[in-house]
């Protein structure tokens, strides 16, 4: 690995950036939305220039959780459901790595529904990148937690009866720090969403639009195609006003609930919408209520973005620094004292 710059002709010239590509075959089906996930994790990685030492990636079970087989860094495919308890435990006592997480929305959503809530209220430092094809496509087409209402799939031929989970509204009711939204066929979007993440002190989770080509295709393209994408897409920034179809509608808020407000007819104007502010959590959690179905008349379109950011202490700056209190009081401690208690009683 190149570390400074060659001289070439008497000037520096800039060192070769490190690929963080693994020498393994990258095996997803043709068309699978997950290569377009996997380039721009490379890029961000790329653009950040960490050691390929200090990053890991842990993964559960799913066509997602291959990831850590993709990328030249530390990494572990773990179990299903399990991975957040598995990254908890490694950035807690290696708070000097930078830990991601992959998963998907059966692998987190349904088995680790548990373990997700948790990680999200405890607040570890890593970034969670959640996979969402609404259905499973590792196990060949079943509906998953997020499947709509009515899908037909390999265990619904007659259609799903669930009702779905809202990914961002459940992170949101854990009190998650950081809650956003991009999808892989806005690579520039979801780059900036994976830089944001990864700044962020904390638990960032960001749910990321997938296509499964195979068992689901198709199933986000009102948010992607060009035909349809701007009048259905609601790409909230930071301190601006929520407006959307090329600026043409905007979304203000009557009462507390949001409404459609047409900025070509002289009724409103952006001084009447809604500011989106990141910081806000009450209205973060109206932003990630914004789930009509797009083709429905008069629906609301799907908010892209970051929605919300907290800044909480992490778990185990709050973990680490009791453990130095304790040892500053007590030393090194003594278990059998501790597993004893100081509370004892005779039977007999």
């Amino acid at each position: 690995m190149t570390t400074a710059n060659e001289v070439v002709n008497g000037t520096a010239s800039p060192a070769p950036k490190v690929s963080y590509a693994s020498d393994q075959e990258v095996r997803w089906c043709p068309g699978c939305g997950d290569y377009s996930i996997l380039k721009q994790v490379e890029s961000v990685l790329v653009q950040q220039g960490k050691p390929k030492e200090d990053i890991v990636f842990i993964s559960g079970i799913g066509c997602s959780s291959r990831f850590p087989y993709y990328l030249d860094t530390y990494g572990l495919h773990g179990i299903h459901g399990r991975a957040p308890a598995i990254a908890s435990g490694l950035r807690s006592v290696r708070p000097d790595l930078s830990v991601w997480m992959i998963t998907g929305d059966g692998d987190a959503l349904s088995i680790g529904g548990n373990h997700i809530i948790h990680l999200l209220r405890r607040n570890v430092d890593l970034n969670v990148l959640l996979f969402n094809n609404e259905i499973y496509g590792l196990t060949k087409g079943q509906y998953s937690p997020t499947s709509p209402e009515g899908a037909i799939t390999r265990s619904t031929p007659m259609g799903s009866v669930d009702h779905p989970f809202n990914p961002l509204a459940l992170c949101k009711g854990a009190d998650a720090t950081f809650i956003a939204r991009s999808m892989d066929r806005d690579v520039k979007h979801l780059r900036e969403m994976l830089l944001r993440a990864d700044a962020h002190r904390g638990t960032s989770l960001l749910e990321i639009y997938q296509n499964c080509n195979v068992f689901n295709d198709g199933a986000f393209e009102v948010f992607t195609e060009k035909a349809t994408k701007a009048a259905n897409t609601l790409f909230v920034e930071h301190g601006k006003p929520l407006v959307f179809a090329g600026g043409t509608k905007g979304i203000r808020l009557d009462g507390m609930t949001p409404v459609i407000a047409d900025l070509t007819d002289g009724t409103h104007t952006s001084d009447d919408l809604w500011i989106h502010d990141e910081r806000d959590s009450f209205k973060a959690s109206l932003l990630v209520r914004l789930f009509d179905d797009p083709r429905k008349e008069g629906a609301l379109p799907r908010p892209f973005g970051v929605f919300y950011v907290n800044d909480r202490h992490t778990h185990e700056t709050k973990l680490n620094a009791q453990m130095a209190l304790a040892k500053q009081q007590k030393g090194e401690g003594d278990l059998d004292a501790l597993l004893r208690g100081e509370q004892v009683w005779t039977i007999g």
